[in-house]
């Protein structure tokens, strides 16, 4: 069995259920943290004794430290810690409100500023450990103009996770950061930020398919057995980042005619 201890924000649906379930069963002492209270119980409910539900508001510091100690408490330290909490908005660059701006800030990027100034000091006394921070494809390739913001501080978590790894590498090779970018998954995350378009599990959006939540969760569990610095869940992806970034003009002439198409 596999006894790590593992903290996971936004555990009370979409990937972070699905990755509280599949570490679950490998044996994975779990503190799941999210807001919706009786959502998050019947997650850590349905896995057993070893998952403990602390409700968790990751846009509140203290919240996210009573996290972590929480996990001290119960478990006597940290292996890994995923920053997984964030939520969507469909509106344009000229459409944000300042309060819709701000909300995506804290919800998406001081969350996860939050995690990483808590737990990292831990994992620093104790020589080890794993971050990992979900972000993405969209904070690598902005393909999505309503996504703006969402966008936007999703780049933010990329960068503040690579300025974290290199400053840790040398003294600490044995804590690993690692960021995740899924593509579209079929969560709740589309219809709370209001998707304007079906999203399914298996059907193709554009130039990806799109992945259930339990497909991403299988990659993140491989990437804490296997650590690297990012990974993209979506297999079409890496190619689509390197066509975005050899032409960025191009690739974004090309999305505009295929959306006029209706690809």
């Amino acid at each position: 069995m596999n006894e790590k201890v593992t903290v996971i924000t936004g555990a009370s649906s979409g990937i972070g259920e699905a990755l509280a379930k599949q570490l679950g069963a490998k044996g994975h002492r779990l503190v799941l943290g999210a807001r919706r209270e009786n959502e998050l119980k019947r997650v850590a409910g349905g896995i057993g004794s070893n998952a403990i539900p602390v409700t968790t508001d990751v846009t509140r510091r203290k919240d996210v430290e009573h996290l972590k100690d929480v996990a001290l408490e119960r478990f006597g330290h940290v292996d890994v810690w995923v920053n997984n909490a964030g939520r969507g908005i469909t509106k344009s660059v000229m459409e944000l409100t300042d309060q819709e701006f701000d909300e995506i800030v804290a919800v998406v990027l001081k969350s996860v500023f939050y995690g990483m100034q808590t737990i990292v000091p831990h994992f620093q006394e104790r020589g080890q450990g794993h971050l990992i921070n979900v972000s993405s494809f969209l904070g690598r390739v902005p393909l999505i103009p309503y996504r703006s913001i969402y966008s936007a501080m999703k780049s933010a978590v990329n960068v503040l996770t690579a300025n974290l790894r290199v400053d840790l590498k040398a003294k600490y090779p044995r804590i690993h950061v690692s960021t995740v970018m899924p593509g579209v998954v079929d969560t709740d995350f589309q219809k709370v930020a209001g998707s304007p378009f079906p999203v399914r599990a298996g059907s193709t959006l554009g130039p990806q398919r799109v992945q259930s939540a339990n497909e991403v969760a299988v990659q993140i569990v491989s990437l804490i057995d296997h650590p690297v610095a990012e990974l993209y869940t979506n297999p079409a992806a890496p190619e689509l980042a390197q066509q975005y970034f050899r032409d960025v003009a191009l690739f974004e002439e090309s999305m505009l005619r295929r959306r006029s198409s209706g690809n």
